[in-house]
């Protein structure tokens, strides 16, 4: 399958959510601690994840300074990063091919990398 419509950018992030909910590292930090409201939250990564990969210009919000907030309150290191992008990789590469695919891992490679440093080499 193709990403080319906001269809696929809400599979996309269901099924990657899925395996967060689902997983020993990631779950307990959206869940336990950060209480995330999956009502709230979904609909903003299909903004985030639709602006990014389509062009929608949905996507207003600052997730670096997101992130910043939260790693006051529970650790943010290379292990969750790592963890969070190889859910991600999977996930694409279980459901989708082509252009976008490659384009959705990529970039998920950057926002890792750059959240990653910001967050554990603060000033």
């Amino acid at each position: 399958m193709q990403i080319s419509s906001s269809s696929e950018i809400k599979i996309m992030v269901d099924s990657f959510y899925d395996k967060v909910n689902s997983d020993d590292i990631l779950s307990p930090i959206f869940n336990k601690i950060m209480q995330v409201n999956w009502d709230t939250h979904l609909p903003i990564m299909y903004q985030f994840w639709g602006s990014l990969l389509l062009g929608e210009h949905s996507y207003y919000g600052n997730p670096m300074q997101k992130h910043m907030q939260i790693s006051k309150i529970v650790s943010l290191g290379p292990k969750e990063f790592e963890r969070w992008l190889y859910l991600f990789k999977q996930n694409i590469d279980e459901l989708f091919e082509g252009e976008k695919a490659d384009e959705a891992k990529l970039r998920a490679e950057n926002i890792a990398r750059l959240m990653e440093f910001k967050v554990n080499h603060k000033p």
